[in-house]
């Protein structure tokens, strides 16, 4: 019970859902311990049937066996965690070690992927079901420009404003991939669901919610946003922590 004692001691375990939800969306800034901190404390409250990880393939999920989930080291390296681009495997791994027999699930879109729906659409590179997953479909424009606002802000204001539709239907196809996902392990496992992900995909509004809500409309979905500084975050979530923001680089700097 370790990291139940460390978070009631730091303060991050608060109120949160009971514990028959079917689905729990737990976001982050991805690079905040406290935020995984808190996730780990909630993974351990909920010990869900299967946790779906943004960071992980399909092919790095089914590689965290039984044997790596006692082994931060060892299992970081089946992961190959340090190439992949993602922070310190040390913040996310107390979730993997917070519910040991929970089956763990990779909803990591491919690059491959990604750069097919930048130019020709979401539907194409998400398959068979997108029309029942809305991707065969344009977003409202009010959306559509809100999304695309947001990518721009999101990039420093330097993309080319041709580029924004496709920044846009690659977050739709990521969404709609970790909700597939999520339906997948529920169907599997029974569930509960813990969805390990970056506040824009746990946005109840267009992210992975209303993704679930729109496919299985009879799921308890339960959706945790964390921000930094208590800086108000959008998108219509059951709950809003805050944590002190982390020191990092200026990420405009790359633009410049």
């Amino acid at each position: 019970m370790i990291l139940r004692a460390l978070a009631l001691f730091t303060g991050l375990l608060i109120a949160g859902p009971a514990l028959s939800q079917d689905v729990v969306i737990l976001g982050e800034v991805h690079d905040n311990p406290a935020h995984h901190a808190e996730q780990a404390a909630r993974v351990l409250e909920l010990q869900p049937k299967a946790i779906v990880f943004e960071m992980l393939t399909e092919e790095q999920a089914s590689k965290v066996t039984p044997e790596l989930r006692g082994d931060q080291a060892k299992l970081a390296e089946a992961l190959a965690w340090d190439e992949s681009g993602w922070p310190d495997f040390a913040m996310y791994y107390p979730i993997f070690s917070a519910a040991p027999e929970a089956r763990i699930y990779g909803a990591q879109v491919p690059r491959e992927a990604a750069r097919s729906a930048l130019s020709t659409g979401p539907a194409a590179s998400f398959g068979p079901e997108a029309a029942r997953y809305g991707l065969d479909r344009d977003l409202p424009p009010e959306e559509q420009t809100a999304r695309e606002t947001l990518q721009m802000e999101a990039h420093c204001n330097a993309l080319p404003p041709e580029m924004l539709p496709g920044m846009v239907a690659i977050q739709r196809l990521r969404d709609a991939v970790l909700a597939r996902t999520t339906v997948e392990a529920l169907n599997e496992t029974g569930g509960p669901v813990a969805v390990i992900t970056g506040n824009g995909h746990a946005r109840r509004d267009w992210g992975v919610p209303a993704y679930l809500t729109k496919v299985a409309p009879d799921l308890d979905i339960w959706v945790l946003g964390q921000t930094e500084d208590d800086s108000p975050l959008d998108g219509g979530f059951d709950m809003v922590t805050s944590a002190p923001a982390v020191e990092r680089p200026d990420p405009c700097a790359a633009f410049q």
